[in-house]
């Protein structure tokens, strides 16, 4: 395989993995939940209420709006850094546009974090 194809292949499956790891470990810290109510009630422990429901996670839509304006970014720098031509005869780095979904979208995100801030202090 050669290295140019190697590179922004493993660049690519980077982030797969890293999704793939935090699925996986949310998935245990379930069981393991589950397996200690299941010991509480076992021993014959009245469990309280708050600890039947399912944690929740806080919606913050301005990290993900970051997160999706960095991400972006780094695919359109990737990209026009990345050496190389395709099969037509043009360069790797025409592809830049790609990083305009990611980008668009947490621009998106970054809006509707901003019009829905509420009571918040606007400054």
């Amino acid at each position: 395989m050669e290295p140019f194809v190697f590179i922004p292949l493993v660049l690519t499956l980077a982030p797969v993995l890293i999704v793939l790891i935090m699925l996986r470990y949310r998935y245990r810290q379930t069981q393991a939940r589950y397996r200690m109510l299941l010991q509480l009630a076992d021993k014959g422990v009245d469990l309280p209420p708050q600890l039947l429901v399912e944690p929740h996670v806080a919606y913050c839509e301005r990290r993900r709006a970051l997160v999706l304006i960095s991400g972006g970014l780094g695919w359109m720098a990737m990209l026009l850094a990345l050496p190389g031509q395709l099969d037509n005869g043009h360069s790797i780095a025409s592809l830049w546009g790609l990083g305009l979904l990611p980008l668009m979208t947490g621009l998106g995100y970054l809006a509707s974090w901003w019009l829905n801030r509420g009571g918040e202090v606007r400054g």
